[in-house]
């Protein structure tokens, strides 16, 4: 597994001349992001809306060789790999900037989707279709020797309908975990350094990680994991204390996911392969077969970039009925997890729950195929 620790030189670096981009063919426009190593625009590459990420060159020579260093890693990352679960690569330069060019996808993160559906639940069509979108996107960086390393919801980015979720920022290396970039919530206890490390040294952990990162993703719904805690509290309670979140609210076939995913032994959590295929068996066994017509599947291409299909957000997701709750009963269900949905119209054996099963097992089979795909 390529855990980005590689470091490139300038001479050793030659980008491939098929993902090579003229800058004469850049336009720039405004800035969307900005983090510590780079700032993102939204722009034009041969009349195609993209990202452009600019990285910052430094101002020491050793400053600069690590840069350049990082911007090696990650296009030779993005290069390799291409499935419909990633964001796609369109090419980068080195000369007069760093550059790098990616698709612009408009649906944003998937941290503000959860944040903008207040008071509202997901979906759990929507839910476990989001989690078979990151699975298998996991499962092919994970195939090309790929550790993510900082799966959360604000590397997720979904497509402009809101139907397809994408994994960002998966070529980026990182060195250097700090409690201020706020991803000690999601990252397994594995990596926390509790020491300094010698010059040379790294740090032992396997593509397990991202098993354990994932656990806590699907868990969330609307409310950071470890809600109340510092994130230097959360690392402790998580490596030291053993804590997780509760599943435990949850159907006992999917509590079963996330709780062998975030196990404490990284070699006793499932691959995304085992991950992917529990999630499906998880949506076959919640509703038996019935006889009914088969919507038309959409044919698309592995990587090609979906026209939005729906009418907005607002048919993904589910209308909460709150008539005959009481106060309390309302405030328990907001306290519980990613997937409170389930027991709220998932479980019953109503005709009301069997009809919203059904349509969860045709919506992720026949649009998404047996392997998680589009077909």
């Amino acid at each position: 597994m390529d855990s980005g620790s590689r470091i490139y030189s300038a001479d050793e670096f030659k980008l491939d001349a098929k993902w090579l981009i003229d800058p004469k063919h850049l336009f720039v426009g405004p800035r969307i992001g900005e983090g510590a190593h780079a700032k993102v625009y939204k722009g034009k590459y041969k009349n195609q809306t993209v990202a452009i990420k600019i990285l910052h060159k430094g101002e020491t020579p050793e400053e600069i060789a690590k840069r350049e260093g990082r911007f090696a890693r990650e296009v030779a990352m993005l290069s390799r790999v291409q499935h419909k679960n990633l964001v796609k690569f369109i090419g980068a330069c080195k000369e007069p900037v760093m550059v790098i060019v990616t698709e612009l996808l408009l649906g944003g993160t998937l941290r503000r989707y959860l944040l903008n559906m207040r008071p509202r639940c997901l979906d759990m069509r929507v839910a476990i279709g989001f989690a078979l979108d990151i699975a298998c996107g996991m499962e092919c960086l994970h195939s090309h020797g790929i550790i993510h390393r900082d799966l959360k919801p604000e590397n997720l980015l979904l497509t402009a309908d809101n139907r397809t979720v994408k994994l960002a920022d998966f070529g980026l290396a990182r060195e250097e975990h700090t409690a201020e970039t706020g991803t000690y919530r999601w990252m397994a206890p594995e990596l926390y350094s509790t020491v300094t490390l010698r010059q040379g040294e790294t740090k032992h952990y396997n593509h397990k990680v991202d098993a354990y990162s994932f656990a806590i993703v699907l868990w969330e719904h609307n409310k950071l994991p470890f809600e109340g805690m510092s994130n230097l509290q959360a690392a402790y309670s998580a490596a030291f204390k053993n804590v997780r979140p509760s599943a435990e609210n949850l159907p006992e076939e999917l509590a079963i996911i996330l709780t062998s995913s975030w196990k404490e032994d990284p070699n006793a959590r499932p691959n995304f392969s085992e991950i992917i295929q529990m999630l499906l068996n998880f949506i076959s066994g919640m509703c038996p077969p019935e006889p009914t017509a088969i919507p038309p599947r959409i044919f698309a291409s592995e990587n090609s970039i979906l026209a939005p299909e729906s009418p907005g957000t607002s048919s993904l997701m589910g209308v909460r009925d709150d008539s005959e709750e009481t106060p309390k009963a309302r405030k328990d269900k907001k306290q519980r997890s990613f997937f409170f949905c389930f027991d709220h119209v998932g479980i019953k054996r109503s005709q009301r729950g069997l009809a919203c099963l059904t349509r969860i097992r045709f919506w992720n089979f026949f649009f998404r195929g047996v392997d998680g795909k589009l077909v």
